[in-house]
């Protein structure tokens, strides 16, 4: 089977959508740090679809990996002529797209030169990244960037750049330098006000290099807030054998998602913008109720399913919303506790919303695995669940099914499911809190004082004891039973 490149597009099945644009036109105007699944079935996805109007051609994604392993998709991708299938899934049935937006993937710890010229160049006016949620070194309890990291402090005191600070913060510093117009810095991650969050990091970052170029950086260079969304779970081989048979030709990388698809962005560039409103995108001059909206209900839904449903024994999310009990509890979940603090999203009715998300959580198509639901959990908690919690707690609004599900991460990461089954945990803290986790057992309070995650939260007296009740509920009936009380 021949791979998939520039020379076999032509010879693709009718029914494969593909770039209906001449490639060799595009010239660099993004470089995106981060390139996964997501951005690949979303950010890229969307230039596609402008670039095939025969629009914006000037604004060519170029992919910037900044760890070791990023080079495992560059070496997939290049032979590829940076080519790659999204496949979109629903109860229709599946529908396959090679998508040309990406014109060239630079592998920054082979050549740190090239990736900081790349960053330097005139060309490139916009720089986005999905660096995932911790990405963003921001202490949970306080908000600010963890200037003591010693990474972070070691780096800053260094002319060789190593992380994402590192790269943005040297090349806006060299730009500068050289008269060249700095780049807007577009977060694509699931944070709410992500931009802000984005500008504190690479602002206080600069600051401990240079107090002048962090002044230009906050009064020259935009950083606006997005809210993102695309259920998109992880390539596995099963993916790479369902493009083969839906193009004839191979793919190694190719990308599995839902057919729905959203991008919200605040209409602040500091050196242009491709059209993306001509493409679906909502142009705003406030992205909080869409990311307010997005992160409670869409990722705080996913959060109360995903810990339960896993130690019930459930691999994929489909498979837990095909369970009436837990489809009782997500609607419990969401109509009873969540949908009071979103507040009125312009053009949106919630009602319609969350049936979307009921629909979408239920697709059997996307085998979203349960596992990446629960991973990195330390640094989602505080950012799609926390915050409802705090603002419940002081308007006096029930919190019980919140608790459930903060108690159901405690409970997870102590190790075993129900069945004494390991769980293997991916979360950048796990060294930390797992070993609480196994001493406390069935009481909270320890954990509840791990600053990183709770914050000040953790000794509200009314929290605690409900997260109390739940996580006894959950060793001594079980995942199961306890789902079912907590929705009698």
């Amino acid at each position: 089977m021949k791979r998939l490149s520039n020379q076999q597009l032509s010879a693709l099945p009718a029914a494969v959508k593909r770039p209906s644009y001449d490639r060799c036109q595009l010239t660099p105007g993004i470089v995106h740090i981060g390139v996964g699944a997501f951005h690949r079935a979303h950010q890229a996805v969307y230039l596609d679809e402008l670039f095939n109007q025969g629009i914006g051609h000037d604004w060519g994604l170029v992919g910037l990996g900044l760890l070791e392993h990023d080079k495992t998709m560059v070496d997939a991708l290049s032979p590829q002529d940076f080519l790659y299938t999204v496949v979109e899934q629903d109860v229709r049935g599946n529908v396959a797209r090679v998508v040309g937006s990406m014109i060239d993937f630079v592998h920054a710890p082979s050549d740190q030169h090239k990736a900081m010229n790349l960053l330097c160049d005139p060309r490139i006016r916009i720089v986005s990244m999905t660096i995932a949620e911790g990405g963003y070194n921001i202490d949970q309890s306080t908000g600010k960037f963890l200037t003591s990291h010693p990474t972070i402090q070691q780096e800053a005191q260094s002319a060789t750049p190593r992380s994402v600070f590192g790269y943005v913060v040297g090349a806006l510093a060299e730009r500068r330098k050289r008269g060249i117009a700095p780049f807007t810095v577009l977060s694509c991650d699931n944070l709410v006000h992500n931009g802000r969050v984005a500008a504190r990091s690479f602002c206080t970052f600069a600051e401990m290099r240079d107090p002048e170029l962090a002044e230009w950086m906050r009064s020259s260079v935009a950083f606006p807030n997005t809210m993102v969304d695309r259920i998109t779970p992880v390539t596995t081989p099963e993916t790479k054998v369902l493009a083969a048979e839906m193009l004839g030709a191979e793919d190694r990388w190719p990308v599995v998602c839902e057919s729905f698809k959203q991008w919200v962005i605040e209409d602040t560039f500091c050196n242009g913008r491709p059209a993306l409103e001509k493409v679906g995108v909502r142009m705003t001059s406030d992205v909080t109720p869409y990311e307010v909206m997005k992160i409670r209900l869409l990722n705080g839904g996913h959060v109360a399913i995903g810990y339960l449903g896993y130690l019930c024994g459930f691999e994929h999310i489909f498979e837990i919303m095909s369970d009436s009990d837990f489809q009782k509890f997500i609607n419990k979940f969401w109509n009873d506790e969540v949908t009071r603090h979103v507040g009125e999203v312009p053009g949106v009715d919630l009602v319609e919303y969350k049936r979307s998300l009921f629909e979408r959580f239920s697709n059997p198509s996307i085998r979203d695995q349960t596992l990446r639901i629960c991973s990195d959990g330390s640094n989602k908690l505080p950012k799609f669940l926390l915050p409802t919690i705090r603002e419940a707690l002081q308007k006096d609004a029930p919190i019980k099914l919140m608790s459930l599900v903060v108690a159901s991460w405690m409970r997870f990461m102590n190790g075993t499911d129900d069945k004494g089954q390991p769980i293997p945990i991916n979360d950048p803290r796990a060294d930390s809190i797992q070993p609480i986790a196994k001493r406390g057992s069935e009481s909270p309070t320890e954990l509840l004082k791990v600053e990183e995650v709770f914050g000040d939260l953790g000794a509200n007296e009314k929290f605690a004891a409900e997260v109390g009740v739940a996580l006894r509920d959950l060793y001594q009936l079980g995942a199961r039973q306890t789902v079912k009380k907590y929705i009698a």
